[in-house]
């Protein structure tokens, strides 16, 4: 699933970090899918997830009103919903940017972490222009975003404690907890290890009871 320059990256930082590689793989899994980039116009881009409720906050005015009437804004989380394909995700986001660009470029998620755009400043980048240009050179880029966001919000105790709920709580909030993805990475993890995790696995066992 992962292809050589993904493996390279997540051990180099698994390493620095004192966390197993197994790990970070299973929230790239849960996150991308374990897939870096997507072909859009000839071009090879990240993948990415448009958030509405993101751009409309970011807008006002002539400007939001635009936004609502083309279906790229709404004041809800999610009822903006995104297209299956990475294609038409990719051309909302270029029309976004044509009414806002940092806006718009603030209002996707990016790369095999599915990072948020919004989080560039506290991720140490110039500007979320450079944010995105680092989602776009390479798959060593994506990881270090993602493993940014993780050190920036106090995340790397969770994850060498193999505690992938309360890392779901702080890297997806608890729409990702609702979502079950804490137990979806915990499977991920062991299904690389054959490390089944007790305090995760009772969860699971709860889940597919319900």
């Amino acid at each position: 699933m992962f292809d050589q320059p993904t493996v390279d990256a997540v051990r180099a930082h698994a390493a620095r970090l004192k966390i197993e590689p197994a790990i970070l793989f299973a929230v790239i899994e849960i996150e991308s899918g374990g897939r870096s980039f997507e072909l859009i116009k000839g071009r090879k881009e990240p993948l990415i997830r448009w958030e509405g409720h993101y751009f409309d906050q970011r807008l006002t005015g002539d400007e939001r009103d635009e936004a609502r009437r083309k279906g790229l804004a709404s004041p809800r989380a999610g009822a903006i919903k995104n297209p299956a394909s990475q294609v038409k995700r990719w051309q909302m986001l270029t029309d976004a940017s044509r009414i806002n660009r940092q806006a718009a470029y603030e209002s996707a998620s990016y790369g095999v972490g599915q990072v948020m755009g919004a989080h560039w400043k506290k991720l140490g980048f110039a500007s979320v222009d450079a944010f995105v240009a680092k989602a776009r050179e390479s798959v060593a880029g994506q990881v270090e975003i993602m493993v940014r966001y993780i050190e920036a919000f106090g995340l790397v105790d969770e994850l060498q404690r193999k505690d992938f709920s309360a890392f779901t709580r702080g890297y997806n909030g608890p729409a990702g907890i609702k979502g079950g993805y804490h137990l979806l990475m915990a499977k991920a993890y062991a299904s690389k290890t054959g490390k089944a995790l007790a305090s995760v696995a009772s969860g699971m066992l709860r889940m597919g009871s319900q």
